[in-house]
């Protein structure tokens, strides 16, 4: 292996540490992964992307920790590696800036001999490993797979942990999450679902209502029996009322034979009545007498048959509205509402949005043919923080666009909708600090604005109204260092 800058020949005692090294056949097994470099020695930093990207890795390289921040607007690191001592912002300051964004990022930090003590205090902040300079490469490999490795074992246990969290209703149907909201709710499902009481369901569209319909049928006496659903809202009146009764031969234009009805249908089991506040007066009457009489009479005709069904109905609607506006019958009501239970919103379930996504992804994945194998942290982020109108409907749906649109093997926020993304602070709001010296002051300024154009030192003048020769400057006063060719001393500085 060639000797670049910032690389020693292969050695395997690394400071005071002794690294196992794996046969050069194993180091050059196929690695997975994003890393992000950043060091301020220009030759090192290509040296160290050459090698990495011969490893397998994927790699993006930065100059100091403002070009790293502005790397990851649109692009997760698995990994940073990064020099402990750079321009404004030292390796621990940009390891905290990046654990801000992604709670799952590894960090390895890069030293010289005389600064080891620097990279174990790096290492009691939260930093992963580190390495002295001159690097071996060997080692470097090595330490990147395991740490790479060990995040990748967390993110696994935590799916583990969320499909055991799984609620499972019926083959097919479970309740994914286990927030608060969601233990709540069924848990007043399991108790309600041996009785044979009528349940009403409330919830927005889009909160799982024929979910806890199939759970409370699931959950019941009656599940061996059907379970029959009928969407209101989708059909007029006649048709409903010969969809829910059924129709004799003869009883309407088309109705060339006998037709039982949805009731007898679900005979032994569970009727389930979705959207219900969409049923028209007229088949309210009619529904009315059914729940009280315990049998229907088809469509043209004249006979009764007895029926042994369970009712569950679901609205989003406010039926106490609707009966005070007379679109609803007050007696059909209280038939209905034996029992009520409230899906609760997304908003009020947000710790299960992790779980439902990667549910989802799961799935559309799958569908589409792609090995996608999560979310990036700031995916997540964005996830937890939307408004959710539409609840999990809308989410699976984001879910399925974002799968279809995806280009890698994880979800970045650039494939999920712009509408979900919530306006953020502009970054060259200056707060006052009262009691700080100006030259203070300056610093804050001159660096926080560094951070919010990625480090461009042109953008920064422009926005500060100063020469960019005037914060190179004071770069060099901050670390410490002699001022770079061309800079010029601020306090003597007329433009």
């Amino acid at each position: 292996m060639a000797v670049n800058a910032g690389f020693a020949k292969p050695t395997r005692t690394i400071g005071r540490r002794r690294a196992k090294l794996r046969p050069m056949s194993e180091s050059k097994a196929p690695s997975s992964g994003n890393v992000l470099v950043v060091d301020d020695d220009a030759s090192a930093r290509s040296a160290l992307v050459e090698m990495l990207r011969d490893e397998g890795f994927v790699v993006r390289p930065a100059a100091d920790g403002f070009k790293a921040l502005g790397q990851v607007d649109d692009w997760t690191p698995d990994l940073l590696l990064t020099d402990m001592n750079m321009p404004g912002m030292d390796g621990i300051e940009l390891m905290e800036k990046m654990r801000e964004r992604f709670d799952g990022i590894g960090v390895i930090v890069m030293t010289a001999h005389a600064t080891v003590e620097k990279a174990v205090a790096a290492m009691r902040q939260g930093a992963d490993d580190y390495l002295t300079k001159p690097l071996n490469i060997d080692e470097l490999i090595i330490v990147a797979r395991r740490v790479l490795a060990s995040y990748e074992l967390r993110r696994e246990n935590v799916r583990l942990k969320s499909a055991l969290h799984a609620e499972p209703i019926a083959p097919g149907v479970e309740w994914i999450g286990h927030s608060t909201a969601s233990r709540e709710l069924l848990g007043l499902v399991r108790q309600v679902a041996p009785s044979d009481a009528s349940v009403l369901i409330l919830g927005q569209s889009g909160t799982g209502k024929e979910l806890v319909a199939r759970a409370l049928h699931a959950w019941s006496e009656r599940k061996k029996g059907p379970f029959v659903a009928v969407h209101c809202a989708a059909l007029d009146e006649g048709v409903l009322e010969s969809e829910l009764f059924g129709h004799e031969k003869g009883a309407f234009t088309g109705a060339a034979t006998q037709r039982d009805g949805r009731f007898q249908k679900a005979e032994g089991g569970t009727l389930f009545l979705d959207e219900v506040g969409e049923i028209p007066l007229g088949t309210q009457v009619k529904l009315l007498r059914v729940l009280q009489e315990r049998e229907v009479e088809r469509v043209g005709g004249d006979e009764t048959v007895k029926i042994d069904v369970r009712v569950v109905a679901a609205t989003h609607k406010d039926l106490h509205a609707e009966v005070r506006e007379g679109r609803f019958r007050e007696d059909l009501f209280y038939r209905l509402n034996v029992i009520s239970l409230h899906t609760p919103r997304l908003a009020q379930r947000r710790e299960d949005i992790p779980e439902l996504a990667r549910h989802f992804l799961a799935r559309h994945a799958a569908r589409s043919r792609k090995v996608i194998r999560g979310f990036s942290d700031r995916a997540l982020r964005v996830l937890l923080d939307a408004d959710w109108p539409g609840n999990v409907r809308q989410l699976d749906n984001c879910i399925e666009r974002a799968a279809v649109l995806c280009q890698g093997h994880e979800i970045e926020p650039r494939y999920l909708p712009r509408e979900l993304m919530q306006p953020e602070r502009a970054g060259d709001e200056m707060p006052s600090i009262p009691g700080a010296s100006m030259a203070e002051v300056e610093q804050f300024v001159i660096l926080k604005t560094l951070e919010h154009v990625r480090g461009s030192t042109s953008k920064a003048a422009q926005i500060l109204g100063i020469s960019p020769r005037k914060i190179q400057y004071r770069l060099a006063e901050y670390r410490g260092e002699a001022p770079p060719a061309g800079a010029t001393n601020p306090d003597s500085d007329k433009d």
